[in-house]
């Protein structure tokens, strides 16, 4: 049987023709046009479901389902997906209009975070593991929690984000406008400003020289760690122990099978999965005697979320 699995992004729109495996056997893509009307978004989708659908060489009537991940905040039982911030949605009933332009029953819909924890749950790093958080450390920090095979996203899907837990009373100002928010300090976005304020500080270091030389990314501090760089090795363990505090958290209330770390930090591979892996053993309440806890790095990459989308039809 196959599934359409559909990634709504700001700029752009994913779909993918997926088999019962998790494999996308062919997929393509659209320009999102985010401040059209939801009616025209919509259809714009539809058109690419279609294109998709023929492209593989079988009929609407054949799909088993379509799942669709979107940005913003939804309601996956009603199928509505309440606001979008950059995306021209409010209040909108994609589930209905989606399923009535196509003529398919089968249309589920779930946040675009929720769709990548589920598929790298379901067909990637946490293959075979029924409880999951997923973590994706980038301009903001989302999570996915995957509770005994299911999405566990709160009332009226309103729950599981993560990056807004607090870690720290009275601290960084997150984007969302609060304090101590575990984003403002596990993000991306979070260790770039670490990062320049050590350079700052330390006009010095090889920091300073490998940021001059490559501008402040993610990476900048990973780069001159590993060099052996005081200063690098700082920021690093810095960022690697706040992000350790919110593991930490999310293990003591939902005790996973494994933490999946997903965003562009995650591609640091070993000198980020390894100290993370200790830090959540070392911390997380009754470890010694309760069943060990695995950190991995993501794998599924940009298709996370069209593989993920498609799991939630399945």
């Amino acid at each position: 049987m196959y599934f359409i699995g559909v990634d709504i992004g700001g700029m752009s729109v994913k779909a993918g023709l997926v088999d019962e495996k998790g494999n996308i056997l062919l997929k393509d893509t659209a320009v999102t046009r985010a401040r059209a009307s939801a009616e025209e978004i919509v259809a714009d989708i539809a058109a690419l479901v279609k294109k998709v659908v023929e492209a593989g060489g079988i009929h609407l009537s054949e799909l088993g389902g379509i799942g669709v991940g979107s940005p913003g905040s939804v309601d996956d039982a009603a199928g509505v997906i309440r606001y979008s911030c950059n995306i021209n949605f409010e209040r909108t009933p994609i589930v209905a209009l989606l399923g009535d332009a196509l003529g398919v029953k089968n249309v589920k819909v779930s946040n675009d975070a929720n769709c990548a924890a589920l598929g790298e749950t379901m067909f990637g790093a946490g293959r075979g593991a029924k409880n999951s958080v997923t973590v994706t450390l980038g301009t903001g920090v989302g999570t996915g929690i995957v509770v005994d095979g299911r999405l566990l996203t709160g009332n009226r899907s309103a729950g599981a984000e993560g990056g807004h837990v607090i870690i720290k009373a009275g601290g960084e100002k997150c984007g969302c406008g609060k304090r101590g928010c575990f984003e403002a300090y596990a993000s991306a976005t979070a260790l770039m400003s670490r990062t320049a304020r050590a350079v700052e500080r330390h006009p010095e270091s090889l920091l300073a020289q490998v940021a001059k030389e490559r501008g402040i990314d993610g990476k900048t501090a990973f780069i001159a760690a590993k060099q052996g760089d005081k200063t690098a090795k700082r920021v690093v363990n810095d960022y690697i122990r706040y992000v350790g505090i919110g593991l930490v958290g999310f293990a003591n209330v939902f005790y996973p099978e494994v933490f999946i770390i997903g965003g562009g930090i995650s591609k640091e591979g070993d000198a980020l999965i390894l100290p993370l892996k200790e830090f959540v053993k070392k911390n997380a309440y009754g470890a010694e005697f309760n069943p060990p806890i695995d950190v991995v790095a993501a794998t599924l990459g940009n298709d996370a979320g069209i593989i993920g989308a498609a799991a939630l039809a399945m």
